[in-house]
């Protein structure tokens, strides 16, 4: 196995309880996924990452962890994860696996143990717990707001309250304690030598905090930035990241990580650096409008933070907490482009979960929103570094908008009634089959519900329709590792109007042409090896991707 193979992986992100379900509980499950992987093989992904599957009570969709070394019986048995492995890497697939670190769940023995022990206690030190103040010692000790909204402190009756940066069943990690290090390099451990190759690590810019008083108020912390900040990319964390390296470059090939790390662009290649994690997200095409002078920035800074890292780009249009991006491109343009702060976006992506913002159904152009998705597919996968896939995308997938409140399931809606409707609608369970029970998720419903239209859009629909979403990815996917190449590119004069097209040629004679308008601009010279939309004649189709050789 090659110690690079990371570099330019594709990756197909896997939210297991919504992935395929086989044992008929409603619930997707590692033997639904094993039953499923001939679907990852001839999709053509080269990894797989495993959102989490630990023991959980689901008050955040898994991330609330009551255990870090088992699996959760209603997903499966380490048998069943150690038969995953197995099964992935006779096909050829490697695997990362979701590491929560920041937080736990609120019935982690740890946490169960700190409540029960008195202030003060080592049990309540591996937290983050703080005395009340005010008169009475009731109120909490800043005014900090939880990711989830209401306040980040929940009371525990005796005068202390413990931190929490999104739910309350979510209570945070103290990482300045010696015990927590220490387990978290036992976690990693355990799951490295059960043959897992890498991990992806939530909210990795959280853990280091500076608590010392007086605590900044809620205001200045989202303005703190570039390290000073108490709760957010705090330079110490690095020195966390330093031990899991050492750690990682133990095994031969190294195990692999990436942060989600929601920090100013210029604070990333920290992160990603050889002596750290090794990688990490960049979620500006995520972020962004479909706008060809935005896609060219973004991809010109991102490779330029990558060579300074040396590490590879990362590149991603969907995941589980972000609208789908089928329609996302199908709703109008926002009217501001604000840069993220560090705090923000580590669940919902500043304003840029268009549905939650209230924007009007009748706005909503699914068939723009389409072939805006396919064109912006094709131009990722074309470019130097890994791409990171969402489960369904490769559909064609929307998001299903319409679940009722009393089926949603996300904790944003319910600490946001009203304002938030959550990120149920990206992670509503697949449909394999054009009919049946929930569309072949299992034989026994699905956990969210199923819209109508899932079943025209299901894998058993478009399986050898040429002009199906779903073979647009395999045979994308075919090329990009026939025609990969060194992780560089060179920007090209492409064909008037120049203000709203893009093109950029690999090493090897691949060519990449976008055209962003709604107008068709003319096919440049070369052999077309794929494109989003049909292409007749000698022009490119509006919001449309090509790709062509020598």
């Amino acid at each position: 196995m090659s110690a690079d193979w990371w570099r330019q992986a594709v990756v197909y992100q896997v939210y297991p309880r919504s992935f395929a379900d086989g044992n008929a509980d409603g619930i997707g499950d590692l033997a639904g996924l094993l039953d499923r992987i001939d679907h990852l093989v001839e999709l053509g992904v080269d990894a797989v990452w495993l959102s989490p599957f630990y023991p959980s009570a689901l008050a955040d969709g898994g991330y609330d962890v009551d255990d870090y070394c088992d699996v959760d019986p209603r997903i499966g048995t380490l048998a069943e994860f150690d038969a995953l492995v197995a099964r992935l890497h006779e096909a050829g697939l490697r695997l990362i696996v979701d590491i929560v670190p920041n937080h736990s769940s609120d019935r982690h023995a740890w946490f169960v143990e700190a409540l029960a022990s008195p202030p003060g206690s080592p049990a309540r030190d591996r937290y983050v717990f703080r005395d009340g103040v005010g008169p009475d010692g009731d109120q909490p000790p800043s005014d900090w707001e939880a990711m989830f909204g209401g306040s980040a402190w929940q009371p525990v009756g005796d005068g202390q309250f413990y931190l929490h940066l999104f739910a309350p069943e979510q209570p945070d990690f103290n990482w300045d304690n010696p015990e927590v290090r220490q387990e978290f390099l036992r976690v990693l451990t355990f799951w490295a030598d059960r043959g897992v190759d890498g991990f992806r690590i939530d909210v990795a810019h959280a853990l280091a905090k500076d608590l010392s008083e007086p605590l900044p108020s809620h205001a200045e912390v989202e303005q703190l930035l570039d390290g000073h900040s108490p709760l957010w990319d705090r330079d110490e964390v690095h020195d966390i990241y330093a031990e899991w390296r050492e750690l990682f470059d133990r095994y031969d090939p190294p195990r692999i990580a990436i942060a989600e790390a929601w920090v100013p662009a210029h604070r990333r290649p920290r992160y990603a650096s050889a002596d750290g994690l090794g990688q990490a997200f960049n979620f500006d095409l995520l972020e962004t409008d479909f706008e060809a002078g935005r896609f060219r920035e973004i991809v010109t800074t991102n490779l330029a933070l990558a060579a300074e890292s040396g590490s590879s780009s990362t590149w991603v249009l969907s995941n589980h907490d972000v609208v789908r991006h089928p329609t996302r491109y199908g709703l109008p343009a926002l009217a501001t482009d604000e840069p993220t702060p560090p705090s923000a976006g580590v669940r919902h992506q500043n304003g840029r979960n268009w549905l939650n913002s209230g924007a009007p159904a009748d706005q909503l152009d699914l068939t723009r929103g389409l072939r805006r998705a396919r064109a912006a597919t094709l131009f990722m996968l074309a470019l130097p570094g890994s791409a990171y896939l969402y489960q369904g995308e490769e559909l064609g997938l929307f998001e299903v908008a319409d679940i009722p409140d009393e089926a949603r399931q996300d904790p944003t809606f319910f600490r946001n009634a009203g304002v938030d409707v959550g990120r149920d609608g990206c992670r509503v369970p697949l449909p394999w089959t054009p009919d049946g029970s929930s569309y072949g998720f299992g034989d026994d419903g699905a956990h969210l519900p199923q819209p109508d239209w899932f079943g025209r859009l299901s894998v058993a629909g478009q399986v050898g329709d040429a002009d199906s979403t779903l073979e647009l990815y395999r045979a994308a996917l075919t090329l990009r590792r026939e025609w990969q190449t060194a992780e560089s590119l060179e920007w090209l004069t492409p064909p008037e109007p120049v203000e709203w097209t893009l093109a950029f040629r690999r090493p090897n004679g691949w060519t990449c042409l976008t055209n962003f308008g709604a107008d068709p601009v003319a096919l440049p010279a070369g052999t077309v090896m794929i494109s989003s939309q049909p292409i007749t004649g000698d022009e490119v189709p509006g919001e449309t991707t090509v790709w062509l050789h020598d």
